[in-house]
């Protein structure tokens, strides 16, 4: 842990624009890989709890975990994957660093008062530029005819969920966590975001 901190504090930039990114692409496989549902159990993989020979019992479980794993990753659309790690990392993981920053030049220190215009300004500038370099960007990549069709549909109803969720994480992170460390705590937060982010994006 003390190696993970000294890395933090002596390059904070590639730390926390890499720490952050990996968050952002691993949220786009776990909508995939588990609120996607793509892969199945059935009775019949499932080891039978009432064998006898115990050994027989931990081999059969063993290959119907290796068979789910293996279903699981060729679930993933890996193209979709590198899609959201790329917009993660192209805008919103550099936009957080220098964001974040920016915000503690403004209103340095943790106490109430600054906290809360913190919270202030990152939902009236910082969520709204987020939300949609989301949409956007995802939807310029996959080359749709219209890439703001989508922001125009689900901006909205995601910036009003998000104002309750992203204020009361970010007045945890401006008040608790060092300012070296508050972009990847916020690739923390928004690995719970990205998730519900991919889910909503792909609801009609």
């Amino acid at each position: 842990m003390k190696r993970v901190w000294s890395s933090f504090k002596s390059h904070p930039y590639v730390s926390n624009v890499m720490g952050y990114t990996t968050l952002f692409a691993t949220a786009d496989i776990i909508h995939q890989g588990i609120l996607g549902g793509k892969q199945s159990q059935t009775d019949s993989q499932m080891p039978d709890l009432f064998m006898t020979d115990i050994d027989e019992q931990k081999s059969q479980l063993e290959r119907t975990v290796h068979q789910d794993t293996t279903n699981l990753l060729h679930s993933i659309d890996w193209k979709q994957t590198a899609r959201v790690a790329m917009v993660g990392f192209c805008f919103h993981a550099n936009f957080n660093y220098h964001w974040l920053k920016a915000l503690e030049r403004m209103l340095p220190g943790g106490r109430m008062k600054q906290v809360t215009l913190k919270v202030a300004l990152d939902q009236l500038i910082g969520a709204p530029a987020t939300i949609s370099a989301f949409f956007i960007g995802l939807s310029t990549l996959e080359r749709r005819d219209d890439p703001l069709e989508e922001w125009r549909n689900k901006f909205w109803p995601s910036y009003k969920t998000g104002v309750v969720y992203w204020s009361t994480m970010q007045a945890v992170n401006f008040s608790l966590v060092p300012p070296v460390a508050r972009t990847v705590f916020a690739g923390g937060i928004s690995l719970v975001w990205t998730v519900f982010l991919c889910h909503f994006r792909h609801q009609k």
